[in-house]
């Protein structure tokens, strides 16, 4: 893959205006110098606990602990990684990026992707027009009506129509200089079987444009509208730029929402998708007709942490889910379940009520729950054998499912519709499971076990603010960050000091050893990033290096709320060291190893240099009368 140069970073990086950035999502107020106070946009709050350092272009969040460059603040609201972070504010504020050298076939590649990608894009700015302004598409905009979709919802998504005709879309390509092969290999075009003549691939259908994460067209989901037109639903073939795997319908639209919500809902159809977003939830993706595949869980765990599946509720939309959950193990995401009416799909809900749509998806079920009402709807009740039967079903769903209120309640459940004591189903449940038999009751068949799948949708070891596919309190999705500990606050506080005032603050790093003075290796590694970078923070931090470049946000952001104040950066060393000596006394103590005596003194003179310092930024802030 094509790398961009580092000057062009850099000259992005100089190029944005922080203050614009910032405001498309949050109204900013000016609190002092270059910095600025307003809401965050990572988490629901009513007061403003986002700051925003314009001069260093960083942003930090004293509530969910979001922080980051502009960068960052790019790839977490919209949903990219860094590459695609830096071509959206080059496009955005008018930077021509550089690439590295490539190999010659690399850039072949890259430019033949190129092509096909604005080929797709003029087709589907066709496809939308044709719909709107032609006759023969009169017939589709009835049916977009019938379902309900409104033109705004309609236009929103870029949806189209194709023409009958066998080579309307393939004559206006050669017209705007693209070749057949190039139609072709985009998957517009189709080669007659037998014959070497190529023709449209979707005519007489409904269009839905197939978007990346960033709103490029990559293919087309095509519906007829006539059952003599062969499948009811046709898609691009996989090409050179369309995998249907590996992509979400309408996730470059959901993204933003998603984000600030920290949920995203996840439809099976096209129309689905847009119902649910006239309706209000705009954090709405669709799986695109397959059965969900684990790039699409990755696009999933990339948008929120939390999913709500809003499949059908037939027998294939349920089992759909349970599917959805064993390939989503492990995946860093949280499954719910909305339940839906029998035989109604979303956009029958939303066109017979909006707010029961959302009532339901703030109602959704955790995963957990919905299995086990769906073995106690599916079981036979009637009789010990077929209670019996429930109770396998369910074991190893209880397995999986740590003590708690949840699982009380949900043995409660089990209780009441077994008609039996919740202490017996307690027992049961927990018992090893039985050998199976070689036959099923006299009558009826073996019953046979779901897909094993996990309680919760399994969301594994929680997310850190390593990378993109870990992303911290940022992704900042609602959650606040549980608080530090002192320890912790204090070398950060240090740190933050040091930052702003940063030769003074050079000269405390160097007295200290920093494996000993620091408990946190994360505050070892940005104070020996101070002393190589002094007085620039967030300059000379490996892009791949989420957690210190969030960390170096926060310290320029907090150094700017603190001011230069040498009394300050004094106190906060000492408490550091204070800390370093309380932890040395205590390990001299525990090993009986001897020089306790001098580290007491050693502490007294620092409590004092402590007071001292404390006493002259005290006089420092204070107002003259």
């Amino acid at each position: 893959m094509a790398r961009y140069t580092a000057d062009s970073k850099e000259k992005v990086r100089d190029a944005v205006d922080m203050l614009d950035l910032v405001s498309t999502r949050t109204e900013l107020k000016k609190s002092g110098g270059s910095s600025y106070m307003g809401r965050c946009p990572f988490h629901e709050e009513r007061s403003g606990s986002l700051s925003v350092e314009t001069a260093k272009k960083v942003y930090h969040c004293f509530g969910c602990g979001a922080s980051g460059d502009c960068f960052r603040f790019v790839e977490e609201l919209e949903g990219l990684d860094f590459k695609g972070a830096m071509e959206w504010l080059a496009a955005r504020y008018n930077v021509e990026l550089e690439l590295e050298d490539e190999d010659p076939a690399a850039a072949r590649r890259r430019q033949e992707r190129e092509r096909l990608l604005e080929l797709l894009e003029r087709t589907a700015t066709f496809y939308s027009r044709y719909l709107w302004e032609s006759k023969e598409a009169r017939r589709a905009r009835e049916y977009l009506a019938e379902r309900g979709l409104g033109e705004e919802v309609l236009r929103t998504y870029r949806v189209g129509y194709s023409p009958k005709a066998w080579d309307t879309v393939l004559m206006a390509s050669r017209k705007a200089g693209f070749s057949n092969r190039e139609c072709y290999d985009a998957g517009l075009a189709k080669r007659a079987q037998g014959e070497g003549r190529i023709y449209d691939a979707f005519r007489g259908r409904v269009m839905f444009p197939l978007c990346d994460r960033r709103g490029r067209v990559l293919g087309f989901g095509a519906r007829t509208l006539s059952s003599q037109d062969g499948p009811k639903y046709l898609n691009s073939n996989d090409n050179a730029v369309f995998h249907k795997g590996q992509h979400l319908y309408g996730a470059d639209l959901a993204r933003s929402a998603a984000a600030r919500a920290g949920e995203v809902i996840l439809c099976e159809g096209y129309t689905d998708v847009l119902a649910l977003h006239q309706a209000g939830l705009t954090n709405t993706v669709g799986q695109m007709g397959t059965a969900l595949t684990p790039d699409q869980v990755g696009e999933l765990s990339r948008l929120a942490p939390t999913v709500h599946m809003a499949l059908d509720a037939d027998e294939a939309g349920q089992n759909a889910m349970l599917k959805a959950a064993t390939v989503a193990r492990g995946r860093g995401v949280t499954l719910r379940v909305v339940q839906l009416p029998g035989g109604q799909d979303p956009a029958d809900v939303v066109a017979a009520s909006a707010q029961d749509m959302r009532d339901r998806v703030a109602a959704s079920l955790p995963f957990v729950a919905f299995r086990v009402r769906r073995a106690l709807d599916g079981g036979d009740l009637s009789d010990a054998e077929g209670k019996d039967a429930v109770i396998d079903e369910l074991r190893p769903v209880f397995a999986e499912l740590p003590p708690g209120v949840l699982r009380e309640e949900l043995l409660q459940t089990v209780a009441e519709r077994l008609d039996v004591k919740p202490s017996l189903v307690s027992g049961w449940l927990a018992a090893p499971a039985p050998a199976p038999a070689s036959a099923g009751r006299p009558g009826r068949p073996a019953p046979r076990p779901e897909p094993a799948a996990p309680a919760f949708g399994d969301p594994g070891p929680p997310a850190g603010p390593a990378g993109r596919g870990a992303p911290g309190p940022a992704r900042g999705r609602g959650p606040v960050r549980a608080g530090l500990d002192a320890a912790v606050q204090s070398e950060r506080a240090f740190l933050a000091a040091v930052v702003a005032l940063p030769q003074s603050g050079t000269t405390e790093l160097e007295r200290l050893d920093l494996d000993v003075a620091f408990t946190s290796p994360l505050h070892r590694r940005a104070a020996q990033h101070l002393l190589a970078h002094p007085g620039e923070p967030t300059t000379g931090i490996d892009p791949e290096d989420q957690e210190l470049a969030a960390l170096a946000a926060e310290l320029a952001v907090r150094a700017g709320e603190l001011g230069a104040s040498g009394a300050i950066l004094e106190a906060e060393a000492r408490k550091v060291e204070l800390a370093m000596v309380d932890r040395l006394i205590a390990q001299s103590r525990a090993r009986g190893t001897g020089g306790v005596a001098d580290l007491a003194r050693r502490r007294q003179e620092l409590q004092a240099a402590q007071h001292r310092a404390l006493e002259r930024a005290m006089a420092e802030t204070a107002k003259p009368d």
